[in-house]
Order: structure tokens, then sequence, then C-alpha cells
């Protein structure tokens, strides 16, 4: 008799289902529900992007683009990096488009993995990088980063968790879901132990338009790290345009040959329509930009303000669109919190725990939602944590 569990792989059989996906089945049966927990904005995609994307189907533009993506987006992608972060890269063979910045991840991590292996992640850090390196066999090494060091990585942590097996490292800022970034200086600090290692460094970068009072600083940009970097963005967050699903990476061709040998295989090209629509985001859509991450910052100010007024502890972020709070003065931890606020109020908010274990006092709140619905919310907080 057939036996479904002698087929799958052990390390798919014993993924944890993503943290912050856990609590939004409940949600559907909450008529009455809030949701500050998904990384989304609330802003609809810019007008010209969209019909950018419609043009180009009413051209008659549904076939498939070359595997790379399209000529006319890649090369805007390299004027965008080299206009905004003083990063180089050739359009022919060091641009790749990707289904989301989520595939581009997958496709680097596949990419310079192999067993026994380990990858260094700083956390807090985004769901999918450590489930996606042990598909791999590699091991994925967390590096704890804290709340009195801003949430960032420390060139001291860094080198404390370096092995002989250390093949890469994730860095992911500006931060999801703490908000922290890393100012030019302290990219420096790390740069200089990453040089004395052979690490290839996976830099997601899919927050860089969004900081509030300091321009975003790629690693890649600094001395001696061009040649060892990849870096992975997108559309989703900066142009409003997640169901788009575009996103890119780009390396020097010594590294992107690997990465786009995987590509072939896995997906053909991203979506036609929406590669049209990156060419328009990127030749039109900073301005659209620039008035979302104004209004983010305003409501970051907003929820920053009025957490630290209920007495929460609370790390300032200076990046993304998310704040990530300790609940210990009015639960266990952020799992107890999350749950009992989604029962008491019906408002969901994200578990820290769901961003590695050194996140298990604090929960993520995103201010990717309308100021109404952030003080809708905050209202709620407020009724609950007055019960405590």
């Amino acid at each position: 008799m057939f036996d479904p569990k002698r087929v799958i792989p052990k390390v798919v059989a014993e993924m944890k289902p993503s943290g912050i996906r856990k609590y939004f089945g409940i949600m559907d049966t909450l008529p009455d529900a809030i949701s500050l927990g998904v990384g989304e904005p609330d802003f609809i995609t810019p007008k010209h992007i969209m019909e950018a994307g419609i043009a180009s189907l009413h051209a008659g533009k549904t076939q498939y683009t070359a595997n790379a993506g399209l000529p006319a987006l890649r090369k805007e992608i390299s004027k965008y990096l080299e206009s905004r972060f003083a990063i180089s890269y050739n359009p022919d063979n060091e641009v790749l488009v990707t289904v989301g910045g989520s595939e581009a991840i997958d496709l680097c991590l596949r990419a310079f993995l192999e067993p026994g292996d380990e990858i260094l992640i700083p956390e807090p850090a985004f769901v999918c990088y450590a489930p996606l390196a042990s598909m791999t066999g590699a091991k994925p090494v967390s590096i704890v980063t804290t709340k009195e060091d801003s949430f960032k990585l420390t060139p001291e942590a860094l080198k404390a968790a370096i092995t002989p097996k250390t093949k890469a490292l994730v860095l992911s800022y500006p931060n999801n879901p703490t908000g922290a970034i890393l100012t030019k200086e302290e990219l420096e600090a790390l740069a200089a132990v990453i040089r004395e290692t052979n690490m290839v460094v996976i830099s997601d970068e899919i927050y860089a338009e969004l900081t509030y009072g300091r321009k975003h600083c790629s690693i890649a940009a600094l001395e001696g790290m061009h040649e060892r970097t990849v870096v992975v963005s997108g559309f989703s967050k900066a142009f409003a345009m997640t169901g788009w699903r575009l996103g890119y990476c780009c390396a020097p061709k010594d590294l992107m040959k690997p990465i786009l040998q995987i590509h072939q295989y896995a997906l053909m090209c991203a979506s036609t329509p929406a590669q049209y629509a990156g060419v328009e985001a990127l030749q039109n859509g900073m301005p659209d930009c620039e008035r979302m991450c104004e209004a983010y910052n305003e409501r970051r100010q907003y929820l920053y303000k009025a957490l630290l007024d209920l007495g929460f502890d609370c790390f300032e972020p200076e990046g993304a669109f998310y704040i990530f709070p300790d609940v210990t003065r009015y639960a266990a931890n952020g799992d107890e919190f999350v749950e009992a606020l989604l029962a008491d109020q019906q408002l969901a908010v994200v578990p820290g725990s769901a961003f590695g274990d050194c996140g298990m006092n604090h929960v993520r709140i995103s201010y990717a939602y309308s100021l109404e619905a952030l003080k809708k919310a905050v209202g709620r907080i407020e009724k609950f944590v007055a019960k405590k």
C-alpha cells in the first residue's frame, strides 16, 4: 500500500509552517478582525505602472521573454542601481529578472550551498532564509542581534560565528521584522571581516527605498565586496507591486552564471506584462515611491509614539514598514500575546518567534496600513493592555 509519508523528504516533513501565516486562517472566521500582520502596502500599484502592463497585453506582448528578462528592464535595473546606490552591473550578463525577490533568494541559496556548508543568518530574520537553506542540505547558523545593538549585526558577532564550513552570509537591511538599518560605516566594519574569508554575501535589499532620515547603502558598493555579493531586490515594496511578482538579483557574471542556470530550468521567465510594468516603474515611478515612503514615515512616527505611550519597550525602526516591540510587560512571550490579543480584540499581529528564537519576547506589527486602520488597531491594543 502506498504510504505518502515515505516519499516526502525528512527536511520537508520537518519544516515548520510560516509563523506569519499561522493566525490568518482564524481571521477568516472573525468578521470584525483587523490584521496588522502582512507586509503588504495598502496602496494599489500606481496607475501609470498598471497601464504599462495593460498596454503590453493590448500590443500582443504575451510571449515568453528572454530567460534573464526583458533587455529593456535589465537596462533600467542597471541604471537604477548605478544612480541610486553606486553599484554597477552589466545588464547583458549580470542582471536577472525573477518571479519576485523570493525566487531570487531561493536561486542564490541553491546556487551556492551544498550539504555540509554553513550559512550565517542574523536574526530576527525574514522567515524564508533558514528553511530554504536547509533544503540544500546546508546548515543555517543563527547570529542573534539585540535591541541593545539596535538589531544590527556587529563585526564581533560575525567573526565569532565564522567556521571553516561557512560558505555564505545573508544580510537583510533594512530589516524585516525589526526595521533596523546598517550605515556605511557599520557595513565597512562588517566588510573588513568578510574580506578575510571566501564567503559569498546575499544582500536582500527589498526595502532599500523605505528608509527614514538616512539613505540606504549597499554592501556591494564597498571596496572588495562587489565581487562576492549578490544583490536581491524587487518591485513589491517600493512600488506597491506585490501581486505582480517581479524581482531581480544582480551579481558579477561568475556568480550570476549558476543562478541563471537554475532559473532556466525552474522558470522560463518572469511574467511578461509585469516586466513591462517594471520598466515604467523604474523610468517614471520614483515620485510614487517617495510619496508612499512619506506616508509610511508618518505612520511609523504615530505607531512608535503610541506604543511607547502604552508602556511597550520599543525600538524605533529606521527602515522597512515594521515595528518590533517587546511585549513581556503584558504577556509571558510574543506567542501568548498574539493569541490573547486576537481572542480578546480580534486584532492580528505576528509573533516574534516566527523570525527566530531570539524574537520570542516580541511581536511584529506592520504599518503598511492606513493611518485610520492603525489608530483603530491602537485603540484595541489600549483596551487589551488596560485589562492586564
